[in-house]
């Protein structure tokens, strides 16, 4: 007996109210670009600068009795927290500190480290410092552009493969549908001040990639019926494609959130931000396959004659197979 996400036929119409789909998009990206502007990103030490200090000890971390003990000290901008995870023993007691970048150096120097391990020490006398990152203001900088250039460049080299693979209205659609996506993880990121560093941007870049894989199954199988349904409406062509390729969508996608939720459950606080990421990537990037890419490639509308030789550019690939 097999298990079946979605019935073998479907015949539901997705495009009954478009409007309704478009709008719910434009007002989640209106509340995400609202987000980052005034709550900003909880930056990582990868783009803010400083130094991250992983502790372990068998005494129960207490948060206050850190920062007390820390306080004498005058660091600046001190962040701790207790790290939490199923797979710690019972006697392993993990914190994260964050010390901000000191005026005139690139990190925390191996003095002030000193400092702050005996300072901790009168709290847990058997604290250890399992792992020490540094990353100076200057290189934070450059990587923050570096990462937005990164996104940017993926994004644009997706306009151009479908541009060529497709046609320029398929192409508009995909790249409405991964800025969409894009949009939307970093303004979740923002609402819930998730640590937001270069693991993220991997996710991100991830995440374009999935969302593209989900867009073109469907794209690929419009321009199938296209050819084979030639005096159905392009709404019907639209619901048809996604309709017979639903049951793959769903199960490549509940395949994939499976492994990530296990992830997130057992892999640990170190990839715990990227895998959140991932998951809500995937949800939003399938979502925004169905109801973003298409119902945008409604509104821009193809040509339906396709045995005639386009005299526009950027379309004579058509044909190349992935």
């Amino acid at each position: 007996m097999r298990l079946k996400l979605v019935p073998q036929e479907t015949n539901w119409d997705f495009f009954s109210r478009p409007k309704l789909w478009l709008g719910i998009s434009v007002v989640l990206i209106v509340l995400a670009f609202a987000s980052f502007l005034l709550r900003g990103l909880n930056y990582g030490i990868d783009f803010r600068g400083g130094t991250t200090i992983r502790t372990e000890s068998a005494q129960t971390v207490d948060v206050g009795d850190y920062r007390d003990a820390l306080a004498v000290l005058d660091l600046g901008d001190v962040s701790i927290s207790e790290v939490f995870d199923p797979t710690f023993r019972a006697d392993q007691n993990v914190a994260m500190i964050r010390i901000q970048a000191q005026e005139g150096e690139e990190a925390v120097s191996q003095e002030v480290i000193a400092q702050v391990q005996e300072a901790l020490k009168t709290v847990a006398p058997d604290i250890r410092f399992i792992s020490v990152e540094s990353v100076g203001p200057k290189v934070s900088g450059e990587l923050i552009q570096t990462a937005a250039i990164a996104v940017v460049l993926a994004i644009a080299a997706v306009l151009v493969y479908i541009w060529l693979r497709f046609e320029w209205q398929f192409a508009l659609g995909a790249v409405i549908a991964l800025v969409h996506d894009v949009i939307l993880t970093i303004g979740v990121f923002s609402e819930v001040q998730i640590k937001f560093d270069l693991a993220i941007i991997a996710a991100l870049l991830t995440i374009v990639g999935y969302s593209l894989n989900d867009t073109v199954v469907v794209f690929d199988r419009v321009r199938e019926n296209l050819m084979k349904y030639k005096k159905m409406a392009f709404r019907e062509v639209l619901n048809l494609s996604i309709n017979e390729t639903l049951s793959r969508t769903f199960m490549t996608s509940i395949t994939t959130l499976l492994a990530l939720i296990a992830l997130f459950v057992l892999g640990g606080d170190v990839i715990r931000g990227f895998v959140f990421a991932m998951i809500w990537g995937v949800i939003v990037g399938t979502y925004s396959s169905i109801f973003v890419a298409s119902a945008a490639l409604l509104y821009l509308g193809v040509k339906r004659d396709w045995s005639k030789t386009p005299d526009t550019t950027g379309n004579q690939f058509g044909n190349i197979d992935a």
